[in-house]
């Protein structure tokens, strides 16, 4: 069973803790001297070697449980099951010991009145010199407990190089905006997980004092699934005078019910990493899928198994993949049979492949996106890569800060509440399966099929390389036209199809890039973040 770490030693391991304390005495122990009460030794062994679809029964007798079942728990649950992509979920966002909800804190830069709260980038000299001073400012922010995982702290694009980051989406907005809606429509956007609403107020205040025609009609909903944080986001862009304009909700975006049938846009700036993913593995023999399941026993200790394909969301995610004819998730080499099954035959050799992390969440953004967003425009940043992650395919890092040093662990089942858990995202299939689910104005696949047809071996082809389909000779650029919505011509023309773009291509296209130079010509604003894509 994998141990529930607590915090990490320096290895990327999480081992379990060792009893230092040593007891000692001059004489023999007397009748009513007790030895120190010893713990039942527990033996962690590795669950991914080998797969057997036998399980305890005592686990299989455990309820099974969803994140949202466990928002009113105040400790972290035992004696249940539940997907992975629940536990992680429960892990980050639970209201009562979630990692975000409890023990995250978002570093900002320091005061400087005359780049309104960020870093004088022109004064520094180098990448060092200003390296020296991020240093420091992590240092007044993270001082804290000296024993366990101390202040849990990370830093982002938006707070680094605020205000210039955010100014740069808001050029990218509302440059979209003047060109198609303005002033027959109000400019509506609407951003997922705002942090410390330093991109809300970023935003805000360069529309109020370069476009204040535009500010003047617009909406900015804030949907937020931290009450501490919708609380602080509330009272930040109130003090700065955008009360007005401002709403702040404390849901979250996948529980959105409300459906906005203006064009807007959708911000989600380093949001998705943490978005709870799933874990499947194929059986090498027959290739059929198993979801990745996890039972916490009486004392908290998590038992991860494998069974069918049973969940609606895995089963619409791979029947996606498919239908789209995505690569393979499968190494190379066992995407032949006959090494698959020289693969098998070596001693030891595991009888699944390797984890497969899906993005079944983002699917139910995306979803969401059609349905209550209609006309919407999506501008979304993120990781597509990250080190030091766990084994597997699109695997997170999952790290905690302990004396000031983040430290990555080798298994996503720890300590709920105390780890960050982070994805990369891949953009090419991203933006495949968002054109694909947009372009479907009818309800999903009958949950039935769908569960049929994740179930078929992922090497299978879905699609005749003859059929052309109906859409053929239509613009492989544009999306198909919406009922009742014309462009400025009158005509019925569909809206662009989003594109992905490295961070330097994005920001050389709408930053201020002579506010991030350095005295040297270095500009970290572009220079940073090479891991970091955007979808628009």
């Amino acid at each position: 069973m994998l141990r529930s770490a607590l915090s990490c030693t320096h290895s990327r391991q999480c081992p379990r803790q060792a009893h230092l304390k040593a007891h000692f005495s001059s004489t023999g122990l007397t009748w009513n001297d007790k030895p120190p009460p010893k713990h039942k030794d527990k033996i962690n062994y590795n669950p991914d070697i080998t797969f057997s679809t036998i399980v305890d029964s005592k686990y299989l007798k455990y309820p099974i449980l969803s994140s949202r079942d466990l928002e009113s728990h105040r400790k972290p649950p035992t004696k249940v099951r539940m997907l992975v992509r629940d536990f992680i979920e429960d892990s980050l966002y639970n209201p009562h010991y979630g990692y975000f909800s409890k023990r995250a804190t978002i570093f900002t830069a320091p005061d400087c009145g005359r780049v309104e709260g960020g870093f004088d980038f022109n004064k520094y000299r180098d990448c060092a010199e200003f390296e020296v001073n991020v240093a420091k400012r992590y240092k007044e922010f993270g001082d804290g407990e000296k024993d366990g995982p101390g202040r849990q702290l990370w830093h982002t694009p938006t707070e680094l190089f605020k205000p210039w980051y955010g100014q740069a989406l808001a050029q990218c907005l509302v440059s979209e905006y003047l060109l198609k809606y303005f002033p027959y429509e109000d400019f509506k956007v609407y951003e997922l997980g705002a942090g410390n609403g330093t991109l809300a107020l970023n935003i805000l205040d360069f529309l109020k004092m370069q476009y204040p025609e535009v500010y003047d009609r617009t909406q900015y909903t804030i949907i937020e699934i931290s009450a501490k944080l919708a609380r602080a986001q509330r009272h930040r862009l109130h003090q700065q005078g955008h009360g007005q304009v401002v709403e702040v909700v404390n849901q979250s975006v996948f529980h959105w019910e409300r459906k906005e049938h203006a064009p807007c846009y959708v911000v989600a700036a380093e949001v998705v990493d943490n978005f709870a993913h799933d874990v499947v593995r194929y059986d090498l023999k027959t290739l059929e899928a198993y979801q990745g399941v996890v039972a916490v026993d009486e004392v908290g200790e998590f038992i991860p198994f494998y069974t069918k394909i049973s969940d609606p969301l895995v089963a619409s995610y791979l029947a996606l993949r498919r239908r789209l004819s995505l690569p393979a998730p499968l190494p190379r080499f066992l995407r032949s049979p006959a090494l698959r099954n020289l693969y098998a035959s070596l001693p030891f050799a595991p009888n699944l492949s390797p984890p497969d992390y899906i993005p079944t969440r983002l699917l139910s953004l995306l979803r969401i996106l059609r349905t209550h967003f209609p006309r919407h425009r999506l501008l979304l940043s993120d990781f597509s890569s990250l080190p030091d992650a766990v084994p597997g395919l699109n695997a997170p890092v999952v790290q905690t800060r302990v004396g000031g040093t983040m430290i990555p662990c080798g298994s996503i089942f720890v300590q709920q509440g105390w780890f960050d858990i982070m994805f990369p995202t891949d953009f090419v299939t991203l933006r495949e399966m968002y054109e694909f689910l947009l372009s479907q104005a009818g309800p999903d696949t009958h949950q039935q099929d769908e569960l049929s047809y994740a179930r078929v071996s992922p090497l299978a082809s879905s699609t005749s390389p003859l059929s052309l389909g109906a859409n053929f000779f239509s613009s492989r650029a544009r999306r198909l036209p919406l009922d009742g919505v014309t462009s400025a011509s009158g005509l019925p023309v569909g809206e662009r199809k989003s594109s992905v773009f490295s961070h330097a291509e994005f920001l050389e296209t709408y930053a201020d890039l002579a506010k991030t130079r350095l005295a040297n010509g270095e500009n970290l604003m572009v220079g940073f973040y090479e891991n970091v894509k955007v979808l628009f």
